[in-house]
């Protein structure tokens, strides 16, 4: 008997086949047969012709700290996400030693857009090596599938402390002390290593993220370390600094695939070619047997500040000297018009690398600090200064300083014109992820780009055809990132499903919420058109609700294919 036949229904399997309408039996959490089932089962599901694809796979997460509190790593299992990765761009929570607890939730606060009091309240520290932050996952466990990195600059504030921000080089014992690390954590199951040499990944007291000070060399010889254990992959947000050429380099001494994330791989009208050269020459690498990938996301880029931490216009030459500044120092600049004006003339010379090129269109006022101000709420910066006559700047600061520098902002700042972004989408090196999924969730989220994709550059665009668009959600990024039988709809294959009406399915508008530890407020998204969603062969969201189990089912993943 098997534990679930899910009947009549219209199945995707994720590898890239013709639609067939089958049932999908299901026992001890594997597909055991796609076809027609005559047998009972102790649960039987009617699809009523409803389509049944693999789950997704999010490859671009950061639930490193919610998972502790939250086994559901809401709300990503509702919008169809089944297996998540997290660490990304090297911001973990382990290894941490019980006196730099407070140094890695603050600048994991400011850099993945976090309630600090919720990390406070909500981490479980029952754990200091990467080891044991895999068994307390096991422990708890976790409602979607989790694979972990182990990340540069956890390992760096792990071994240097604070000066991990701020020492380009550790002393000969340090080193050796992060390279030890890394190798436990590969034998301890992660996914592999993740690091950032981006210039806008910012902590707290806009201090750089550890691995950003660090030299390239430092990473190159980490990259070897977890070569050495044969399997998994690496991700790096490359900012300027990583070139093709050096990533091509880390994939060659390595055997080991190698994945780019970087603002200059998206779409941007200012630099139309600029992110399709990047892509060819990261072809070409792949064609020399070279296996390197970019993570495009299939949403615009988003970013969410205040300007007491306005971090995506800190690559601009005029925030040189107050990234780091006080907000009296910042109040001081940000009154001075001849700071404004080298603003001003900065966007109009921008440089490589750069985030923000003065699109005030796009930058919209989300949560006005002053009740008075209410009324600008969800307007951008360009309509609001139109209105009043007055320049975008000037607005944008003098704004901020009426608000005392916490007015919050989301600015779309790139992927936003979609003939472009198509493209990249296509790109044989591009895999798609990138949501964030679990970070920068005070006033955003784009957890939901699974539906997004299907709906929008499936349905609305038509940009990807069905099978072709879940293959990509699905299998496309398990199989690059070595995670076993998982993405597709197959005899033996674990039990990740979701089933859906592609008539409607997408993703509602933002949502906020009050259910972070503390009280704390979020913002997340819900489904549309998804009727149930399954992990390892256990249905965890019903089309309305989360459903309750005895044991959540989610596997901690740390067995990976060569």
């Amino acid at each position: 008997m098997h534990d679930l036949v899910i009947r009549g229904a219209t199945v995707i399997d994720g590898l890239g086949q013709n639609p067939r309408t089958a049932d999908v039996a299901v026992t001890e959490g594997r597909i055991a047969k796609v076809g027609a089932v005559s047998s009972v089962a102790h649960r039987t599901v009617d699809a009523d012709g409803l389509t049944l694809a693999p789950g997704f796979v999010d490859i671009h997460t950061h639930f490193d700290a919610q998972l502790t509190w939250d086994a559901t790593a809401s709300p990503s299992p509702a919008l169809g996400t089944t297996t998540v990765v997290m660490g990304n761009c090297g911001f973990g929570i382990a290894p941490c030693p019980p006196h730099l607890r407070e140094t890695m939730m603050a600048n994991l606060s400011v850099v993945e857009g976090m309630d600090l009091n919720a990390l406070r309240a909500g981490i479980d520290w029952e754990f200091e090596t990467f080891p044991e932050y895999m068994d307390l996952l096991r422990r708890k466990g976790t409602v979607p599938n989790a694979a972990v990195f182990v990340g540069h600059s956890a390992v760096r504030t792990a071994v240097m402390g604070e000066a991990a921000s701020e020492r380009k080089t550790p002393t000969d014992d340090e080193f050796t002390a992060m390279k030890t690390i890394v190798a436990e954590a590969m034998d301890a199951g992660a996914i592999g290593l993740a690091s950032s040499y981006s210039p806008n990944h910012i902590g707290a007291g806009g201090v750089p993220m550890p691995s950003t000070v660090s030299d390239e060399q430092e990473l190159a010889d980490l990259v070897d370390v977890f070569g050495k254990a044969g399997y998994g992959v690496c991700q790096i947000a490359t900012g300027t600094r990583i070139t093709v050429d050096m990533l091509e380099d880390f994939a060659a001494r390595s055997g080991r695939p190698v994945f780019m994330t970087s603002a200059m791989t998206m779409y941007n009208e200012a630099l139309p070619g600029r992110a399709r050269e990047i892509m060819d020459a990261l072809q070409a690498a792949r064609e020399r047997g070279n296996e390197v990938h970019a993570q495009i996301t299939c949403q615009p880029l988003s970013f969410d500040f205040t300007p007491a931490n306005a971090y995506p216009f800190f690559s601009h030459d005029a925030f040189a000297e107050i990234k780091a500044a006080e907000p009296d120092v910042l109040k001081k600049a940000f009154a001075d018009p001849g700071f404004r004006d080298r603003f001003r003339q900065d966007l109009k010379t921008a440089k490589p690398g750069t985030l923000f090129f003065g699109t005030w269109d796009r930058v919209e006022i989300v949560a006005p600090a002053l009740d008075g101000n209410a009324d600008l709420q969800n307007r951008s910066i360009a309509e609001v200064a139109a209105e009043r006559g007055v320049d975008p700047i000037d607005f944008f600061f003098d704004l901020g300083l009426e608000e005392d520098l916490k007015t919050a902002v989301v600015a779309r700042l790139l992927n936003v014109e979609e003939d472009g972004v198509a493209p990249l989408l296509k790109h044989p090196a591009a895999v798609i992820g990138l949501s964030d999924a679990g970070a920068h969730l005070v006033y955003m989220c784009d957890a939901g780009f699974g539906l997004h994709f299907l709906g929008r550059w499936v349905r609305e665009r038509g940009d990807f055809g069905l099978v072709e668009a879940v293959r990509r959600l699905t299998s496309h990024p398990a199989d690059l990132y070595r995670i076993p039988d998982r993405g597709r709809i197959a005899p033996g294959a674990w039990a990740d499903m979701i089933l859906f009406d592609p008539d409607t399915v997408g993703v509602s508008a933002p949502k906020r919420v009050p259910d972070l530890p503390a009280g704390g407020t979020r913002t997340i998204r819900e489904p549309k058109g998804v009727a149930g969603v399954w992990v390892n062969g256990t249905q965890v969201f019903d089309g309305r609700d989360y459903v309750e189990f005895d044991r959540p089912p989610g596997h901690v993943l740390d067995r990976f294919d060569v």
